[in-house]
């Protein structure tokens, strides 16, 4: 059964492109260890909520921008090994390739799908 890596994060306004360039070096990496597809989501339409919300959740600032992603795998254990490679592919050092945004404040997480119609 598939596997999604869900992601969401506040990215500065200002670097969308350099996100962007960023995501497409990530989706080629996570691709080659395994990964069926990787989708990148700039928010247009993501409403601050009052109790709970995209933004509140990730801490996201007036000069921010939500972001939601996510990674297709054909499985848990294709996930498990190759997010591992990707991990430690020098790629996606961020020392190397610092992240256009503050990984801090991501939120992130391996979901079974129980529905896809």
């Amino acid at each position: 059964m598939s596997y999604i890596d869900g992601f969401v994060l506040a990215v500065p306004t200002e670097n969308r492109e350099l996100y962007k360039k960023t995501a497409q070096t990530a989706a080629a990496v996570f691709k080659e260890y395994g990964a069926l597809k990787l989708v990148e989501c700039w928010g247009d339409d993501v409403p601050e909520g009052e109790v709970t919300s995209f933004p509140m959740a990730v801490k996201c600032k007036a000069e921010e921008t939500v972001v939601f992603s996510w990674i297709l795998w054909p499985s848990r254990e294709a996930r498990d090994q190759g997010m591992e490679k990707a991990m430690a592919d020098p790629r996606l050092n961020p020392e190397a390739n610092p992240m256009p945004f503050d990984g801090s404040r991501m939120i992130y997480g391996g979901f079974e799908i129980i529905v896809d119609e």
